[in-house]
């Protein structure tokens, strides 16, 4: 979706609007450590974040494929930066045609920084010489494809800044007319630089409104980190310090906690005198950190750090070819990348119903499915790869993660349990120790509001449905004798499979069983959850492979831990249990004196 389309959706219900910017990092660490803090902040729902395309396009590939994860695996609404420097015609075009493929439609169009050692932007042959170029060049090539996003400056171009910090009001009028251009050119929003003078900010709004510029004008808004960083970036952008701020900062320059507090509050109040002004967009440059960022909006009641809204019970998918998707089956419902790796090659995506998921091909599992991040690696060698003597021992760990006394679990991508998994974690618990190790789980819920904390979505004024659904892995015994008590349980229904595909079900092949929907003013009924006999099929070689690759793995060749833990992968059956009464049932009595 275009960013200008949805600020207008937004603004037009008097919401506030709020965005964030990153830079790609220079180390495959700091690469992972960005996505983990990208997808804290992503929690909080900005309307989109944009990625910088480096100086003299140095992060080139490097920023093709941060855009590409955010926009796919992440799930945000994704802007690209694209600038001109070093880049002829066929580069810049070889980017476009690499994000509108990744289902990626916004780009922040610039000229760019000169290139790394020189003072002055030089025009490349086969290049443009400046973003109006670019921003012609796009619209003529790619038509309405793109939402286009320019830079504006609220003090003038740096390169028309004098010696006195100060663009004369020649420069300053002439760098005006020039953002009418990029805007008429096809320009469809605009990202001021950063600045410290809110004044000087409304102004330059004014005086774009006054030469005819009516998009919006979206400010930017650079949290204060520290003073050296401070220094260093409105020194480079050569951006006017108001006596006040250079006043406050001076006495706790050397104390980085006292400036960064300074600086959450000179945020929020900025954006505060900004916001009552009725401009109602703000974009944050976070320089990759997030505590100052999310502390500025909850000093503006934007968000809520213990309330988290969600339009669905997993990250709706922003790239467009998949953007209407609203129906998934639950058994990725703690591995949702995994869920978009293996269906990122879909022609249709499910909307409204799950329909025939036996036309849908589901990707093969590789390596992509098992691969983590450096620091969950590590959590998961502290918390899971200890010394196992007996199944009882693998149960204990089970038992544990459920109760929360774990934050890693091999067939989890989240950090900790869902908020809802709190509301049953005893009862997990419990079943656990009798050896039905459980991977996901559902509480029933009869009617809840849409915004509870807990097991809410879909935004204020509705009502959430859910029936209990249990997913586990349990001995062949244990199965057997599940099987038989539930025979006395009409309402419950199960499947269950083993690595060898050997299966035992109460439901037919083809039964979709809607285990989670929402009734909401004016709309259809939603389903975003089911349980389909064909995706648990599928989902069974991913849950079994993960017994070995993230689990046994862990140990050395040959070690007793390791051997318990494919023993267990080669017997157990992995099962799906649903509790379709959700009005009166309890699925945790199937367990009783099991």
């Amino acid at each position: 979706m275009k960013v200008i389309d949805k600020i207008q959706e937004k603004v037009a219900s008097d919401k506030v609007v709020f965005s964030f910017e990153f830079f790609p990092p220079k180390t495959e660490d700091g690469v992972e450590n960005l996505f983990e803090r990208m997808d804290r902040m992503v929690a909080h729902n900005p309307a989109f974040c944009d990625i910088t395309w480096g100086a003299g396009g140095s992060t080139a590939d490097l920023t093709l494929d941060i855009a590409n994860r955010m926009q796919n695996t992440i799930c945000v609404e994704t802007m690209m930066h694209l600038t001109c420097t070093n880049m002829p015609v066929e580069k810049i075009d070889h980017a476009l045609q690499t994000i509108k493929s990744n289902g990626i439609q916004n780009v922040l169009a610039l000229r760019g920084d000169p290139p790394h050692g020189q003072d002055k932007f030089v025009q490349i042959q086969g290049g443009f010489a400046c973003a109006l170029d670019l921003v012609k060049h796009i619209r003529s090539a790619y038509g309405d494809y793109f939402g286009i996003t320019v830079a504006g400056y609220p003090e003038g171009h740096p390169d028309t800044i004098g010696p006195d910090g100060v663009a004369s009001n020649e420069s300053y009028q002439s760098d005006l007319l020039y953002l009418k251009k990029k805007v008429d050119a096809g320009a469809d929003l605009i990202i001021t630089q950063l600045f410290y003078d809110t004044d000087i900010f409304l102004k330059f709004v004014n005086d774009c409104r006054q030469i005819g510029i009516t998009c919006p004008i979206v400010p930017g808004i650079m949290p204060i980190n520290n003073y050296k960083g401070f220094l260093r970036m409105t020194g480079f952008c050569k951006t006017k310090i108001p006596a006040e701020i250079t006043a406050a900062l001076e006495p706790i320059k050397d104390n980085e906690e006292a400036v960064k507090a300074y600086g959450i509050h000179l945020g929020a109040e900025m954006c505060k005198k900004i916001l009552a002004h009725g401009i109602k967009t703000v974009h944050l440059y976070t320089l990759n950190m997030e505590k100052s960022a999310l502390a500025i909006l909850l000093n503006l009641g934007l968000i809520e750090e213990s309330k988290i809204s969600r339009s669905l019970p997993w990250r709706p998918p922003t790239n467009v070819f998949r953007v209407k998707e609203d129906v998934r089956p639950i058994f990725w419902a703690n591995r949702p990348k995994s869920y978009l790796s293996r269906t990122v090659g879909w022609d249709q995506y499910p909307r409204g119903r799950w329909g025939d998921s036996r036309n849908p091909s589901y990707g093969a599992l590789s390596d992509h499915q098992f691969m983590r991040p450096r620091s969950r690696d590590k959590k998961l060698h502290e918390e899971w790869a200890v010394p196992l003597k007996s199944v009882e021992d693998i149960y204990e760990k089970f038992k544990n993660y459920c109760l929360g006394k774990l934050r890693s679990s091999p067939w989890s991508e989240l950090d900790g349990l869902q908020p809802e998994t709190k509301i049953i974690n005893e009862q997990l618990g419990k079943i656990n120790v009798k050896g039905f190790l459980t991977t996901n789980s559902q509480p029933a819920v009869n009617g809840e509001r849409s915004d509870s904390s807990s097991v809410g979505w879909g935004g204020p004024g509705g009502y959430v449905y859910q029936k209990a659904y249990l997913e586990f892995f349990c001995s062949p015994e244990k199965l057997t004798a599940l099987v038989e008590k539930s025979k006395a349980l009409p309402f419950i229904t199960f499947m269950a499979v083993n690595k060898e595909g050997n299966w035992k079900a109460n439901v037919n092949q083809t039964d979709v069983n809607a285990v989670t929907w929402g009734v909401f003013p004016a709309k259809e009924i939603i389903q975003p959850t089911v349980v389909d006999p064909a995706s648990f099929k599928v989902w069974k070689d991913e849950a079994f492979e993960i017994w070995s690759r993230s689990w046994a793995s862990l140990y050395p060749e040959g070690d007793s831990s390791r051997k318990l833990l494919e023993e267990v992968q080669s017997s157990y059956y992995l099962v799906s249990l649903v509790d379709n009464d959700y009005i009166n049932g309890d699925l945790f009595a199937v367990f009783a004196d099991l």
